[in-house]
């Protein structure tokens, strides 16, 4: 695609990179056949290439409008674009410049902009926990909508206290501790019967993720930078193997700390080594299916003729390029689950703060996500679905009656 910058963005780093990303682009259209805010609403610019068109018409000089940052805002940044382009042209990059340099130039309504507020303030504060807690207290009493926002609390079980030669780090997540605890605990038990002690960096928060999602990019950086420095003796040490993720859209995150803050003197390189180091908690998989598999072996184990539907989250397959590892490894340890036969790539519509900011597509994603999980499993009815990601779990429990858990949760529990 040829581009001519204005002169405004062609001074810019982030307009030059956005240069780079959209001369990759060769106007195919793969990528409109697989994106889901296409498929719902039929518009051009509700697709990735419509959007790459209107970003470059910024680029290159024209006024964006509260239209232009409406179909940008409607974009899920799953990422599945990325998965069907043929050029390889890094889209979840270029919405990220798109949406900063609109924002830019096109005011939002005080309503929308103290919503959005609300949500890159609020999700990663340490308020957050006791606001969860007193909303479960209360939960029977709230509305609808509200009470799927609220998970019935659980009991999280024991963290293991062994210590063990081989460490690993792992970012315990701003909401996951509030919301479903028992996915961390679960994920050091599990790591506990193959030997691996797992240790948290009390000062680690959140990822990032909202806010630089949210457009408040700068503050993004700044938790980025903060989580670095507390791993960063651990790291510097060599006392841990990797820095496990068992939420894929911090994991994604994190592999991308490099990218992000790569103009950064203090912090390109510590960045670099972060993401180069992070690893998705289902990579770790095939390293311990021996020590799993043993522990699993003549006992009765409660995925013994169990059928799970299984929900691999955008932030895996298409942000991590991690795509049937979780299938994959679990089968081995024996377990059964089965993905959608049709559209297993498409996004459930939580992305992040999306079912707040978007509600009415989110929630046509969301059943038509579970439609077609149930049509994975024909007549029986699994035993759960199953994902790797809080936002996803908690997204479609709010649309059904069958448990959604992270995978690590039933492991955890077989081995039990």
């Amino acid at each position: 695609m040829q581009t001519q910058l204005s002169p405004e963005y062609r001074a810019r780093a982030d307009g030059q990179q956005a240069e780079a990303i959209l001369r990759k682009c060769v106007h195919c259209g793969f990528c409109t056949a697989t994106c889901p805010t296409y498929q719902l609403l039929g518009d051009e610019l509700d697709g990735p290439r419509g959007r790459i068109y209107l970003i470059k018409q910024v680029l290159e000089g024209q006024a964006p409008t509260r239209a232009t940052q409406m179909h940008l805002d409607r974009c899920l940044t799953c990422r599945n674009c990325e998965s069907t382009c043929p050029s390889g042209v890094q889209y979840g990059h270029l919405v990220d410049i798109g949406r900063k340099i609109v924002d830019e130039k096109v005011p939002r309504p005080a309503g929308e902009k103290a919503l959005r507020w609300a949500l890159k303030e609020g999700l990663p504060s340490p308020l957050f926990a006791p606001a969860m807690k007193a909303g479960q207290m209360v939960r029977g009493l709230l509305p609808k909508a509200l009470q799927a926002k609220v998970p019935a609390p659980r009991d999280a079980g024991a963290w293991p206290t062994r210590e063990h030669a081989r460490k690993v780090l792992m970012l315990a997540g701003c909401v996951q501790p509030a919301m479903m605890p028992g996915i961390n605990t679960a994920t050091a038990r599990v790591l506990d019967a193959a030997g691996i002690e797992t240790l948290v960096a009390p000062k680690a928060g959140c990822c990032g993720a909202v806010k630089f999602h949210l457009n408040d990019q700068e503050g993004g950086k700044a938790q980025m930078r903060a989580n670095i420095d507390a791993w960063w003796p651990l790291v510097e040490a060599g006392g841990v193997e990797c820095i496990v993720m068992n939420a894929s859209g911090c994991g994604v995150t994190v592999k991308e700390y490099g990218h992000i803050l790569q103009d950064d003197a203090q912090y390109a390189a510590k960045a670099a080594r972060i993401s180069a180091l992070t690893r998705d908690l289902s990579e770790l998989l095939p390293d311990l299916l021996p020590e799993l598999a043993e522990r699993l072996a003549g006992r009765v184990r409660p995925q013994t003729n169990v059928q799970y539907a299984y929900h691999p989250p955008c932030t895996l397959q298409h942000g991590q390029k991690l795509r049937g590892g979780v299938e994959t490894h679990l089968a081995k340890l024996g377990f059964t689950l089965r993905v959608a036969r049709n559209e297993s790539h498409l996004c459930c519509g939580s992305a992040g703060t999306y079912s707040v900011l978007n509600p009415g597509l989110s929630y046509q994603l969301r059943d038509r996500k579970l439609g077609a999980l149930g049509e994975a499993l024909g007549e029986q009815p699994p035993a759960a679905i199953l994902s790797a990601n809080i936002g996803c779990i908690t997204h479609l429990q709010s649309g059904t009656a069958t448990p959604v858990r992270h995978w690590i949760e039933v492991l955890d529990e077989a081995l039990a």
